[in-house]
């Protein structure tokens, strides 16, 4: 008797290759909102633009301020009903260090926008028609570049010692467009050449139609980071001035020169120098993170 015939085991059919996309990297925006730190920041920044521009109302909320200076209450120490305690003057200070608010900022977005469109102008013609126009225009940011911003800013400023906010505006902006404009130049450069722009200059497009439609708006971002990253760096310029003497003059009001006033009384009254750094440090920081938030999101190597 014959068994019968094994059954065959069949052949597994190979697996089959994935060939779904893998998942998307998050989105910058999303990347950015995550980080407790960036959040942090921008409610910083977005309490000292609320100071600056309301002033009176959160001094009313926070402090008991008369409005009138005493000499008798002259660097008192904080207290429940003054939390950040009297100046130099006998004036409370919370209300001191919130006015001296608005100077800063001012002048830090400020100057920020006039060296960017300064920027974007100059390294647009330099870079887009190149030539004479390229090295002359080179060589006088070279010129501008050797010049220390803080130092120059001084020699500038102590010449001219009737200044104001209008004044130290201007000084700092014909000091601090050297490196955007570099930047700009470069992203000029790299794009002058790409495809669409020959297309569009073979269409019959003019000089400027090639860099303001086509050439600007693909070049623009990298210095727009830049200026987000330099408003910390020229608030803190800024405050430098004031603290040497250089900068705003009494009677305007600012953080610089409130540590200006307060550097002789510093082992004895060490809550005059606290509270104006204080907030100088915070807005100072939190325009650098937000200019790295941006920074990482506008990087495609970090998409």
């Amino acid at each position: 008797m014959t068994s019968p015939p094994r059954a065959t085991a069949e052949p597994r059919p190979e697996p089959r290759p994935d060939l779904s996309l893998p998942p998307a990297p998050a989105r910058p925006r999303r990347r950015a909102t995550a980080r407790p730190g960036l959040l942090a920041c921008g409610a910083v920044l977005l309490l000292m633009v609320l100071l600056a521009a309301f002033p009176e109302p959160f001094i009313a909320l926070l402090t008991h301020d008369s409005g009138r200076c005493e000499l008798s209450d002259a660097r008192v120490g904080p207290s429940p009903a003054h939390p950040f305690g009297f100046d130099t003057q006998g004036c409370d200070y919370l209300a001191q260090v919130v006015r001296g608010t608005r100077p800063p900022l001012l002048i830090g977005l400020a100057v920020t926008a006039g060296a960017l469109a300064l920027s974007v102008l100059l390294g647009l013609l330099a870079g887009f028609y190149g030539g004479w126009v390229d090295g002359l225009l080179s060589r006088l940011t070279d010129v501008f570049f050797g010049l220390p911003f803080v130092l120059g800013a001084t020699v500038i400023l102590v010449a001219f010692p009737d200044h104001g906010l209008g004044a130290m505006t201007l000084v700092l902006v014909a000091l601090g467009w050297t490196t955007m404009t570099r930047v700009m130049r470069a992203q000029v450069i790299g794009v002058r050449d790409a495809e669409y722009v020959r297309a569009a200059r073979a269409a019959g497009a003019g000089s400027l139609r090639l860099m303001v439609r086509h050439i600007l708006p693909n070049a623009v971002t990298p210095v727009v980071v830049v200026a987000m990253l330099s408003v910390g760096n020229v608030i803190s310029g800024e405050a430098t001035l004031d603290f040497l003497g250089v900068g705003l003059q009494y009677p305007a009001l600012s953080w610089g020169l409130q540590l200006n006033a307060a550097q002789a009384y510093l082992l004895d009254f060490p809550h005059l120098l606290l509270f104006p750094a204080l907030f100088l440090s915070a807005t100072v920081l939190s325009f650098l993170v937000l200019g790295d938030a941006v920074r990482d999101a506008c990087d495609p190597t970090l998409r």
